[in-house]
């Protein structure tokens, strides 16, 4: 009998998916065993030899011959990712949430082909605030400063406006 070809990805019971993953299978019985997706093709291989051990397969149709034992196996192979109802769920909600996100994005650049004047307005109007705010920190770091060097201040210690003598005023960042 001839020895059995191996799949693209150089291992018995290995297959490469379209993703870049590499999923794990095995046939017994006439059924097909899933055992599972891997990111690499050692890990699905290590995980196809402790099935085969566990089958009591022939070690010619093992990947790593080198392994002794089961325990060897079950030791070196990766802890199968099982995928549940929970999971399932949280995948199509991410989904659904990249489609809206990639929908608004969508419109956004038709409003912007449609209405570059409105882009032009915004970031104008922006730009203002920015300005307005940084000349209101600058207004209050101000008066915080000549607070502190007069004498007959009426601030309290432990009042709030204080603070305004630390204020950065050169940044746009607000």
């Amino acid at each position: 009998m001839p020895p059995r070809r191996r799949g693209s990805s150089g291992f018995h019971g290995v297959r490469a998916r379209p993703n870049g993953r590499f999923y794990a299978e095995m046939r017994a019985g006439g059924f097909r065993l899933t055992l599972g997706t891997y990111n690499t093709p050692e890990l699905a291989a290590r995980a196809y030899d402790a099935a085969a051990w566990r089958f009591r397969r022939p070690r010619c149709d093992m990947n790593f011959p080198d392994v002794e034992s089961l325990e060897e196996a079950e030791f070196l192979a990766p802890t199968p990712c099982l995928v549940d109802d929970e999971d399932r769920r949280r995948h199509r909600q991410v989904q659904r949430r990249i489609a809206i996100a990639e929908h608004d994005e969508e419109l956004m650049r038709q409003w912007r082909a449609q209405f570059p004047n409105d882009v032009d307005n915004t970031a104008a109007f922006f730009a203002d605030l920015r300005a307005q705010r940084r000349s209101n920190r600058r207004h209050r770091r101000a008066v915080a400063v000549f607070e502190l060097d007069n004498p007959n201040t009426t601030w309290a210690d432990n009042d709030p406006r204080w603070d305004d003598i630390w204020t950065e005023t050169t940044s746009d960042d607000e």
